[in-house]
Order: structure tokens, then C-alpha cells, then sequence
């Protein structure tokens, strides 16, 4: 059995993650009883030790990187994303608003409604084949603002290997 701290709050369900030192958090409805937790936490055992050892060597890569290491992602992104962008709207037919460059750590891009586009730089630790899927991804959000099966379709009419390539953003990064 692992060891777990909850954190009671107003909500419907129990979710689990984990802090960046790989400690397992369970965010649980007020009044869930410890007995139900410890049910959770066994029914998803494998689902814990593979994302703990992920998380913690997350953690590991984020430490390892300097001020000046990340500025020169942010650098190394807006010199390699603004380009794909623009090569990929263009095959794709499709416009889109500001794009800037964030420090996002749970999401590699965004699309807003208006077409702003935003890309983390940390997307700059993984495979050229991956950062083009992210920025397809976020293109295509431009069609259908949501992750419906047409949504998909329209990714894979430009990236036929777009499941191996969104594999790729699962691994821990190269850092």
C-alpha cells in the first residue's frame, strides 16, 4: 500500500497526482471515508509506480534547468515554433492571432477562441517530430474547439503518424 495525503475539498470525484517530490496526492469530496480512499489507491497501484518514477524525473529535469537555460528555450522555441506555425497554417488553410511562449509546465500549447496561440517552452526538450504535432494540434483547434474524432482526422490529414509523435510528449524529456 502506498502512502498518500488527501486533500479534502467541494467536489464530485477523487483524483490522484502527485507533488513534485513524488509524494501521492489524493484530492477527494469533504467526508470520503479512508476506507474508500485505500480502495482507490490499491485499483490503481500500476497507474501510481509508473507515474511517480515519471514525476519525480520530471522534477529532477526541472531543477537541472538554469535561468540561463531557459531563456534559451524560450529563445530556441520562438525561433523554431513561429516558423512551423506558420508553414502548417498555410497547409492547413487556416489562420490564427498572437503566438507567445510560456513557462506552462502541464501543457505543451494552447488555442484560445480568438486564435492566440500559446506554446510552453519546455515543448523544446522533446523531438522535432513532436513539437510539429503540438503545434498541428493547436492549428487544428482553429477547425473544432475540442478533441472530437473529427478534431483527429483533421490532425492526421497532416501528420498520418500523429499517434506516434503525441507518444512522444510522454516521455521524459532529453534535459
Amino acid at each position: 500500500m502506498f502512502e498518500y495525503k488527501v486533500i479534502y475539498s467541494d467536489r464530485r470525484t477523487i483524483t490522484l497526482t502527485f507533488d513534485k517530490d513524488g509524494e501521492l496526492l489524493l484530492r477527494a469530496p469533504i467526508g470520503t471515508k479512508k476506507k474508500r480512499l485505500d480502495a482507490i489507491v490499491l485499483e490503481h497501484a500500476s497507474w501510481i509506480e509508473k507515474h511517480r518514477e515519471r514525476t519525480i524525473m520530471r522534477a529532477e529535469t526541472e531543477a537541472a534547468l538554469t535561468s540561463e537555460r531557459v531563456a534559451a528555450l524560450k529563445s530556441e522555441a520562438r525561433t523554431r515554433l513561429l516558423p512551423l506555425t506558420k508553414h502548417y497554417a498555410a497547409l492547413l488553410g487556416v489562420s490564427y492571432g498572437r503566438i507567445t511562449i510560456t513557462s506552462a509546465k502541464t501543457r505543451f500549447g494552447s488555442c484560445s477562441s480568438k486564435g492566440n496561440i500559446a506554446y510552453s517552452y519546455r515543448l523544446m526538450l522533446y523531438p522535432p517530430e513532436a513539437q510539429e504535432y503540438v503545434v498541428v494540434h493547436e492549428l487544428c483547434h482553429r477547425f473544432y474547439m475540442n478533441h472530437s474524432a473529427a478534431f483527429y482526422k483533421k490532425i492526421e490529414s497532416v501528420l498520418p503518424d500523429y499517434k506516434m509523435r503525441r507518444a512522444l510528449l510522454k516521455r521524459i524529456p532529453k534535459e
